[in-house]
């Protein structure tokens, strides 16, 4: 059962003499449980391990920090190492962790008192008659230098809360950007995986239209010799066609991936340079899951779940200590002087004191409606947090069964098409010797070239399960130091 509770850290005490006497708040002193901040559970019974899970008897072994070094393939270590560097929502979510971070000592700052240094010169004319009198004007000017402070108790800890409520929303900010950053691996390898198997496809369909292109050399030759038909050499010039004219949107492919690298990595599309050729070589790295325990605190979308509704726990308790009376103490200090001359002698000393206590007594009910308000979206954030927990459960089980029956399809294709390929070069040979019809060929054909294309896509569909299976196991951003930075 996951858990857990804000810390709710006491407030300084008011120190003896103070102007506000304690006897006055002791009635108040009552109100303090109500701030302490609602224990939350997610209220989730978590299995003991994954169902997808193969039983083993090894130890957990989470993915690496650099994950996708494993699959083998230097040139996305390459894009992965520049799109780390330059991707567009990488900088986005770090440029938010430095705002949330910044809001912190913003939100901090009440905790601190005010202080404000004010400096002025004053001058004044002024015109006085009498009867019979000539008019004379009088002149006057005056200088002040003040210090003023201010500072409110935080007696209730509405201040700390909302303090506390400020960081919780940096780390959920932080988790944010591991989510991202993670996000944006998996979108890398998998663009890359897609685009060597769109080369991949390119290079089979070639292969392809030269074994139609060679068969439909053979019947004309014989059409030359009346040994075939027309209508044996249309047929094969009308596969041959079909052939060619599924090149394009392979090669389609090939361009789309390239330009999507070049969105990843924050470069323009034609930077971006990949020579391929290594679809078939690239291994997919093992990876054994722990306990779904251990797979939550490696998740950055729930650990941000839980922070954000954290520091809603803590919008809550500041909601509330808003009911409660405000201390407020104010000072002030300096000199004043009609000369300049004499604005620092003693005798040019002002001072001031005060201590105010507001206490709300009607607002039309609105600081009620805060609070609950804020429980209210308390509540929503609890579910969004058991959501992610679960979420994060399903999207594990579904990339261990995805890798596991992809791996299986990949490997009963390339045993057809081990078979097909035989085939193909059987019937080639009977017709050269004229014991099958164009027909048995041209389905033996199609056979083949279908089969080639399916273990493509099949291998492909493989690589990109793995990569989901590393994004949900959290990549390795949980063995980097928890928060990233």
């Amino acid at each position: 059962m996951i858990h857990f509770r804000v810390s709710n850290r006491r407030a300084p005490r008011a120190a003896p003499g103070s102007v506000v006497p304690l006897l006055l708040l002791a009635p108040l002193a009552a109100g303090c449980n109500l701030l302490q901040p609602d224990p939350v559970t997610a209220g989730i019974a978590l299995p003991g391990r994954l169902r997808a899970a193969e039983d083993t008897a090894e130890p957990a072994r989470w993915p690496e920090p650099d994950w996708w070094r494993g699959f083998g393939a230097p040139e996305l270590d390459e894009l992965m190492a520049a799109a780390m560097a330059a991707n567009f929502d990488l900088a986005a979510a770090a440029a938010r962790v430095r705002e949330a971070d910044a809001l912190v000592r913003v939100v901090g700052g009440a905790l601190l008192p005010v202080v404000d240094l004010s400096a002025g010169v004053t001058r004044s004319q002024s015109t006085a008659s009498s009867s019979g009198a000539l008019s004379r004007r009088r002149v006057g000017s005056a200088s002040s230098l003040e210090l003023v402070a201010s500072y409110e108790i935080d007696f209730w800890g509405r201040n700390r809360a909302n303090v506390e409520s400020a960081e919780q929303a940096a780390f959920a900010r932080r988790f944010d950007l591991g989510t991202v950053r993670l996000t944006t691996q998996a979108s890398v390898a998998n663009t890359y995986f897609a685009l060597l198997a769109a080369q991949e496809q390119v290079a089979i369909q070639q292969a392809n239209l030269g074994a139609a292109t060679r068969v439909l050399a053979i019947l004309r030759d014989r059409l030359a010799v009346g040994t075939a038909t027309g209508l044996q050499v249309a047929q094969q010039e009308t596969l041959v066609a079909q052939q060619r004219a599924q090149l394009p949107a392979f090669l389609l492919q090939v361009e789309q991936n390239r330009n999507a690298l070049g969105l990843l990595t924050g470069r323009v599309p034609e930077s971006i340079e990949v020579r391929g050729g290594v679809f078939n070589r690239i291994r997919v790295p093992p990876v054994t899951p722990g306990l779904p325990s251990e797979l939550l605190i490696r998740r950055p979308d729930v650990l941000a779940a839980e922070a954000t509704l954290a520091s809603q726990q803590a919008n809550v308790v500041a909601a509330r200590a808003a009911l409660f009376p405000t201390i407020r103490l104010t000072g002030s200090g300096g000199f004043q002087s009609v000369a300049l001359e004499t604005l620092l002698r003693p005798e040019s000393q002002i001072f001031s004191i005060a201590a105010g206590l507001t206490a709300p007594i009607f607002h039309g009910g609105t600081l009620r409606a805060q609070v609950a308000a804020e429980r209210a979206r308390q509540e929503e954030l609890l579910a969004l947090y058991r959501s992610a927990i679960v979420n994060a459960l399903v999207d594990t089980e579904n990339a261990l069964a995805a890798l596991r029956l992809t791996t299986e399809q990949e490997r009963l294709q390339a045993q057809a098409v081990a078979t097909a390929e035989r085939a193909n070069a059987i019937a080639e040979e009977q017709l050269r010797a004229g014991t099958i019809d164009l027909l048995t060929l041209l389905v033996t054909q199609q056979s083949l070239f279908t089969a080639r294309n399916l273990l493509a896509q099949a291998r492909l569909a493989r690589l990109q399960a793995a990569v989901g299976l590393f994004r949900a196991l959290g990549g390795g951003w949980g063995s980097v130091g928890g928060i990233p930075r």
